[in-house]
C-alpha cells in the first residue's frame, strides 16, 4: 500500500523537508525537473537525446551514440507558480540535450515565486520566453509544429478556473506531425483533490509525471481519463506521516496473501459461516452470484436463506452452497440462533419489502459481521437515518452512485457541484463522510472505488490505468463483490481489509479472464488469481 495524497498535504511534505534542511526548494525542483526528463525518456526512447544544433552544445555523456540525429522540438509552456518553475528546469535539461526548445509564460515573471524565478533567469541565459495567452492557443499555433508539448502551467496548484482554452492543447498537429503532451504533477485544469475538470477543459496528457507520491487527482474521478499514464518520480522526501493534516488514503497494492492463505489443521468451521438471503422465485440469480463468490473467497459453509416459493428453483442450481428456507423475519431469528453463522450478506435481488423485513433482525447481534448491498440500502432510501441506527461497525454498506445519493443525498449533491473554486469535495471525502454518519465501513462503488471506515481509514481499490476492467461493467458484478466480501468477514477479516481486499480481488478476476466476461465467470478465476499471489 502506498500513501495518496492531497495538494495541500504534499505542500507540508515538501515544506517539511525544506524546514528541516534535508533539501531547499531549488533542489527539489531540480529533481523534480530531472525526474520529468528521464519519465520522458523512459516513455519515449526515440526522444532519450537530440541533436547537437549547430555543434554548440556537447552530446551529455548519458545521451546513447545510436539515436536518431534528427533535431528533436519541445514547447514548454510554464504557469505563474512553481509547476512553473519544474517547466523551465525541464526546458533548459532538454536544451542540454540538443533539443530546440521554445518556452512560454503564463503570467508575469516579476510575480513568480522565489525558486521559480530563479530557473526563469537560468533559462532566459540560454534563450528566449514568450507571453502565452488565450491569443497564442486560439491563434497562430505553430508552437504545437513540435514532438513534445510540456505542461507546466498549473499542475496541483489550480483551485480556480482559468481564462486559458485548456482544451487547445488537444488540437491536432498539422499534417506530418504529431506531438506526445506530457504534463507535471496533473495536467492543468484538473482539481489536485477531486480529479475533476475545473472549468471548461482540461489537458489531455499521454504521460503525467508527479512527484514522491500519487494524488487524489490521479487516481480519482476524471483523472484517469486525463492522465495518460502516471509515472512517480521520488525526489528525496522521507515518508513524514506526522505532516499533512487529516490521515491520508492509501493505493491498495497486492494485497496480503497472509489474510487469504488457509493454515493446515483447519477445518470448514474455522473459516465462518455465511448467510446470504435470496429474493423469490425468479429473483435468486444475484444472491446465488454472492454465494458463489463467498464459497470460492474461502468462507468454510455458505447457506443460501431464500422464501419457500424459491425453494426448488434455487435447488437445482446449487451443489457445494447450502440451502435454508428463510421466510419471515421470525425464521431468520431462529436461524440465526446458531453463533456459527458469522456473516450475512443482505440486499442481491431481496427486494426491497423482503428487505425492510430482514435487515433489522440481521443486525440484532453487533458481533456479527454484515454487508448491506443493493436492495437492502435502496429499501431504506426515504429514512436513511432508520438503517443508520441499526448499524454497527462490523457492517459494510457498498452502494453504487445510485445508492449513495439515495442514503446521503447531502453527499451526492456536494459531489455534483460543479469544480470551480477551491479544493473540490472529492469521492474520498463523500465516502469518508459516509462512513462517519453510519458507523460502518462503506465501499463507494465505481472505476474509482473509495472504502472508508468511520474512524476515518481510507483506501483506494481503482479499476484504472494498467487495471483497468472494462468488463465489470455487466450484470451481477456487483453481486459477486458483495459476496467476496462477506466470504472474508466469514474468515475473520476487518471489515475495511475485507472490502479492500475484496475490490482489489474482484478487478484482478475481471483481468484474468479479459474481454467477454460475465459475472459468472468471476468466482471462477479466483484459483488463478490466488495462484499468481503464491497461495
Amino acid at each position: 500500500m502506498t500513501e495518496v495524497l492531497t495538494a495541500e498535504q504534499m505542500r507540508a511534505i515538501e515544506q517539511a523537508a525544506i524546514k528541516s534542511g534535508a533539501a531547499s526548494g531549488l533542489e527539489l525542483m531540480e529533481r523534480a525537473g530531472r525526474g520529468v526528463v528521464e519519465a520522458i525518456c523512459d516513455k519515449w526512447p526515440e526522444f532519450s537525446g537530440g541533436s547537437v544544433a549547430g555543434g554548440a552544445a556537447p552530446r551529455p555523456a548519458a545521451v546513447p551514440r545510436d539515436i536518431s540525429e534528427k533535431l528533436k522540438r519541445a514547447a514548454v509552456l510554464c504557469g505563474p507558480g512553481n509547476n512553473g518553475g519544474d517547466g523551465f528546469v525541464v526546458a533548459r535539461l532538454l536544451k542540454e540535450r540538443g533539443w530546440a526548445v521554445k518556452v512560454f509564460l503564463y503570467g508575469d515573471a516579476a510575480k513568480l515565486p522565489a525558486d521559480a524565478k530563479v530557473n526563469y533567469q537560468r533559462w532566459c541565459e540560454l534563450g528566449a520566453v514568450q507571453a502565452l495567452s488565450t491569443v497564442t492557443f486560439e491563434g497562430d499555433q505553430t508552437w504545437l509544429l513540435t514532438d513534445l508539448v510540456v505542461d507546466a502551467l498549473f499542475g496541483t496548484g489550480l483551485t480556480r478556473a482559468v481564462d486559458l482554452p485548456l482544451v487547445a492543447l488537444d488540437a491536432e498537429p498539422a499534417v506530418g506531425h504529431t506531438h506526445q503532451v506530457v504534463a507535471i504533477d496533473l495536467p492543468s485544469g484538473l482539481c489536485s483533490d477531486s480529479g475533476r475538470v475545473i472549468g471548461e477543459g482540461a489537458v489531455q496528457a499521454d504521460l503525467t509525471v508527479t512527484f514522491h507520491r500519487r494524488k487524489c487527482g490521479h487516481v480519482l474521478a476524471d483523472g484517469p481519463e486525463y492522465c495518460g499514464s502516471v509515472v512517480i518520480k521520488d525526489i528525496g522526501l522521507a515518508p513524514t506521516a506526522e505532516v499533512g493534516g487529516q490521515s491520508r488514503p492509501v493505493w491498495r497494492d497486492v494485497p496480503d496473501a497472509g489474510v487469504l492463505a488457509k493454515g493446515q489443521g483447519a477445518h470448514k468451521f474455522t473459516h465462518g459461516h455465511a448467510l446470504i438471503l435470496s429474493g423469490g422465485a425468479g429473483r435468486t440469480g444475484a444472491a446465488r452470484l454472492a454465494a458463489r463468490g463467498a464459497l470460492r473467497i474461502g468462507a468454510g459453509l455458505v447457506t443460501l436463506g431464500v422464501p419457500p416459493s424459491a425453494q426448488m428453483e434455487v435447488a437445482c442450481q446449487i451443489t457445494a452452497l447450502m440451502l435454508q428456507r428463510v421466510g419471515e423475519a421470525g425464521a431468520l431469528g431462529e436461524i440465526l440462533s446458531d453463533d456459527r453463522i458469522n456473516a450475512l450478506c443482505l440486499g442481491p435481488g431481496l427486494g426491497k419489502e423482503r428487505a425492510r423485513e430482514l435487515v433489522p433482525i440481521a443486525l440484532q447481534n453487533h458481533e456479527r459481521a454484515v454487508v448491506l448491498d443493493a436492495d437492502a440500502l435502496s429499501a431504506f432510501g426515504d429514512d436513511p437515518q432508520a438503517l443508520f441506527d441499526m448499524l454497527h461497525k462490523k457492517c459494510v454498506l457498498t452502494p453504487h452512485g445510485g445508492e449513495f445519493a439515495r442514503l446521503f443525498p447531502d453527499l451526492a449533491q456536494r459531489l455534483a457541484e460543479p469544480a470551480l473554486c477551491g479544493p473540490s469535495y472529492s469521492k474520498v471525502d463523500a465516502t469518508r463522510e459516509a462512513a462517519c454518519r453510519a458507523g460502518a465501513t462503506v465501499l463507494f462503488k465505481g472505476a474509482d472505488t473509495v472504502i472508508a471506515e468511520p474512524d476515518g481509514g481510507c483506501s483506494v481499490s481503482a479499476a484504472i490505468y494498467d487495471r483497468s476492467a472494462p468488463w465489470l461493467a455487466t450484470a451481477g458484478a456487483g453481486d459477486v463483490l458483495a459476496g467476496f466480501i462477506t466470504g472474508l468477514l466469514a474468515r475473520g477479516v476487518a471489515p475495511h481489509e475485507a472490502a479492500a481486499t475484496a475490490a482489489w480481488l474482484h478487478v484482478e478476476c475481471a483481468r484474468s479472464f479479459g474481454a467477454g466476461m460475465i459475472a459468472e465467470d468471476l468466482p471462477e478465476q479466483l484459483p488463478k488469481v490466488f495462484s499468481g499471489l503464491g497461495i
